[in-house]
């Protein structure tokens, strides 16, 4: 008799986050360096195969939210109430993000991520990456076939704005400020907005004519 699916979906979800907490344990514990890939599976007692199915990289292992983190900014687009204005939603989403990211507990993880070289440079490739899928979203919300320019700029912004905030003395005002300059970018750049000038424009100079 076969497992049910969602019982293995269950028990794989359970064996990944084991091999998160432990990894995460083992680097706080003894530094980031110093621990292998080995030593994490040997101490979550599993084979060295099955941390890799489930985790690509060592640095993966610190960053065990990617995908879900990933996903929430792009909900944010795509699952905001009807009506709801784009920045705002994106706001939201990044303070929730801050807010989880942000505790005093987290703060050993960042010292570990900022002392490793290995480490800043898998979160930015992460971060890029986070920003191209949240482009991509806000295309598909205006009904544009790829991504302008315009949308992947704000969602640079809007996945950077996470990072600054974060290292700021008050990360809630300083996350206002940016926002404050994020809608006044997007305002300005939309793509809605552009055509709508642009044939305001034209129609203008249609008249001088």
């Amino acid at each position: 008799m076969t497992e049910p699916s969602g019982r293995r979906e269950r028990k794989k979800a359970a064996t990944r986050q084991k091999i998160a907490d432990t990894a995460l344990r083992l680097f706080l514990e003894r530094g980031y360096d110093a621990v292998g890939i080995r030593d994490v599976a040997a101490e979550a007692d599993v084979a060295v195969t099955t941390l890799f199915s489930h985790f690509a990289s060592k640095e993966a292992l610190v960053f065990d939210q990617d995908e879900n983190f990933e996903r929430r900014l792009t909900r944010a687009v795509t699952d905001r109430p009807p009506h709801e204005p784009l920045i705002p939603a994106l706001r939201r989403e990044i303070l929730a993000l801050l807010r989880h990211c942000a505790s005093e507990a987290a703060a050993p993880i960042w010292r570990m991520i900022d002392g490793s070289p290995a480490l800043r440079e898998y979160e930015k490739s992460m971060m890029t990456r986070h920003a191209e899928s949240l482009a991509a979203a806000i295309a598909a919300d205006l009904g544009l076939p790829r991504p302008t320019t315009a949308c992947r700029t704000i969602a640079r912004f809007t996945v950077d704005a996470y990072s600054l905030a974060r290292e700021a003395a008050d990360p809630e005002t300083a996350l206002d400020e940016i926002f404050r300059m994020v809608e006044a970018a997007w305002e300005v750049a939309r793509p809605d907005t552009a055509s709508r000038a642009f044939a305001h424009h034209g129609s203008g100079a249609q008249d001088v004519g």
